[in-house]
């Protein structure tokens, strides 16, 4: 049966020899706020590594398996990267793109 006042710091609860007040400084909040976020960042980030291994497949992938041939979209059209260079290497670029 506590009631905290966070305007100005102070937490008023009944006592055996009536009520109680609980004061403190802006200084020691903050310096209490830093020590909680201190001590929730390993408990999150424990949770969220442990639901990641749950999702993560146990079996590494094979290398051999193929993911499959890429298919160009129509409206698409090969650029030479550096039409000075001999190597040949393209860019595929969409032709059908707005103007926006």
């Amino acid at each position: 049966m506590a009631v905290p006042n966070y305007t100005y710091l102070k937490l008023k609860m009944p006592g055996p020899g009536g009520d109680n007040t609980i004061g403190t400084s802006f200084q020691r909040a903050y310096e209490c706020e830093v020590e909680c976020c201190d001590h929730a960042v390993p408990i999150v980030a424990s949770e969220e590594l442990a639901a990641i291994r749950k999702e993560v497949v146990e079996e590494a992938p094979d290398p051999k398996r193929s993911a499959g041939s890429f298919k160009l979209v129509e409206g698409s059209k090969e650029v030479l990267i550096d039409p000075g260079n001999s190597t040949g290497k393209v860019l595929r670029i969409g032709t059908t793109l707005s103007s926006k």
